[in-house]
């Protein structure tokens, strides 16, 4: 069994540590516990996990976020995976810092690769892993704040949440949706 895992965020060392970008540092830190590296392949930043019997195809778009539905697209086709198989994992404001929602399907509340995914893909059936990032900022500061650096105290909780992430990724592979829903949502 084989799942696309596609992490969210903007290639780049200025977006490197950006809240925007904890899709990547997500499944930067998954690779790392597991011992394997990213490939710079088309569309994006590729390796593969195997555990308990399953291949966890992970991607890292470098189509930037707003753009990450070209990627997405490419690797199902290439993949020849369906839309029950792909996970995406990315930043939520308007959930707490470090808090996690697993839906099955969805709109895309604002976020805007994820509104490019579902208008590429013609459809918002597939899983998606949110990982809360806060709505700590001002009027009119959205964009600096998504764009910004973690703050201290963010940065002394983020490892402990980072894995979590990492075992609700392969909880979805492993033990499916539901259950992962149930057991990963509100942590």
């Amino acid at each position: 069994m084989k799942y696309l895992i596609t992490g969210l965020g903007n290639i780049g060392a200025e977006y490197a540590e950006t809240r925007h970008n904890i899709g990547f540092k997500i499944l930067d830190a998954l690779a790392e516990t597991s011992n394997i590296f990213f490939k710079d392949q088309r569309y994006g930043y590729y390796t593969e996990l195997k555990h308990r019997g399953r291949t966890y195809c992970l991607l890292k778009p470098s189509t930037y976020v707003n753009l990450s539905g070209n990627a997405v697209r490419y690797y199902l086709r290439k993949l020849k995976l369906g839309e029950d198989r792909l996970l995406i994992v990315t930043d939520d404001l308007a959930l707490p810092f470090g808090t996690i929602r697993i839906r099955a399907k969805g709109g895309d509340a604002g976020h805007n690769g994820l509104a490019h995914i579902n208008s590429v893909l013609g459809s918002n059936q597939y899983a998606r892993l949110r990982f809360g990032i806060g709505n700590e900022f001002g009027p009119g500061q959205q964009v600096d704040y998504v764009l910004g650096k973690w703050d201290d105290e963010e940065l002394k909780q983020i490892h402990d949440r980072i894995k979590v992430a990492q075992e609700a990724i392969l909880s979805f592979g492993t033990l499916g949706i539901e259950r992962t829903m149930n057991s990963y949502n509100g942590q």
